[in-house]
């Protein structure tokens, strides 16, 4: 019997969230196997790993069992932060001379899905703590399978059929991206639009898609009632317990679906080191509505 043959998922107990234990992902993964992983993946939305001391050729190749890669999508002025693998962004608060090792160190600190404002936004990320803190840092997940599920009556219905575009002008920690405006007003601003509510593509649980609450804008609706609207959606959203944290382990892997979760970072000392490597996977279709 293969070694990755055998292994437990233990559910976290809370909204979602899984640790897979007894899978070793330096070795390569069969099919049979790897189907297993994509259930519990449906089911629990985050996925853990704990103790997998991978090179980055075994995290890239762990990566792509879930699908193709983009690029790192976060990169100084002038060139990749990781040296030899572009398909690996670096995460980190470290600074080397005067310069950032990494990107998104002290940023991300509010709910939010990564990339929505594209037509095709990703379909999950993985991340893996190379260095991590002791305390802080930790990284939450929200459940919007559970937020729709939990929605009063009335405000499902305001929301039924309705969509939403995605601000395509400023990045989750709200700084604005090179060659936008400092202003658009909602008809113009750049960015996708895609359903406010979605439906699992393997469960059919149906699933807010809310991307992140600043420039956002429900199609169709005044600047005012849309607003008012997306508000009753973040508190309903804010006031929740559909939630996870994830309290980082020196090598912990954690892949989360992009599609139906929100992710922030919790509070971090600038003083305790965060090293990480994320990949980023691509989706194959584009959220559909519910």
């Amino acid at each position: 019997m293969n070694a990755n043959d055998s292994f437990e998922v233990i559910p976290s107990g809370a909204a979602l969230g899984a640790d897979v234990v007894g899978l070793d992902l330096t070795q390569e993964i069969d099919s049979a196997v790897f189907d297993r992983v994509i259930d519990a993946w449906d089911k629990h939305l985050v996925l853990r790993f704990r103790n997998q001391n991978l090179t980055e050729d075994q995290f890239v190749r762990f990566s792509r069992y879930f699908g193709s890669l983009d690029k790192a999508p976060t990169r100084p002025v002038n060139g990749s932060y990781h040296p030899s693998r572009e398909e690996i962004a670096v995460i980190s608060n470290i600074v080397q001379g005067g310069v950032p090792i990494g990107g998104l160190g002290n940023s991300e600190l509010v709910w939010h899905q990564d990339m929505t404002y594209k037509d095709l936004p990703p379909k999950a990320s993985i991340l893996y703590g190379l260095t991590t803190p002791a305390t802080g840092g930790d990284t939450h997940f929200y459940n919007l399978n559970r937020a729709y599920k939990t929605l009063p009556d009335a405000l499902r219905e305001k929301i039924k059929g309705r969509s939403c575009k995605h601000d395509a002008t400023r990045n989750s920690a709200g700084q604005l991206r090179a060659g936008f405006d400092e202003n658009y007003d909602n008809e113009s601003r750049p960015g996708a639009i895609h359903p406010l509510v979605i439906k699992h593509h393997a469960t059919g649980k149906e699933s807010l898609y809310v991307g992140r609450r600043p420039n956002a804008w429900i199609v169709g609706l005044s600047d005012e009632e849309s607003d008012q609207l997306l508000d009753e959606i973040w508190q309903h959203i804010e006031n929740g317990p559909h939630h996870w944290a994830q309290q980082w382990q020196p090598k912990d892997i954690v892949i989360w679906d992009n599609r139906y979760t929100l992710h922030m970072r919790g509070d971090l000392d600038p003083t305790h080191d965060r090293l990480m490597h994320r990949t980023q996977i691509q989706n194959e279709t584009a959220p559909a509505a519910a």
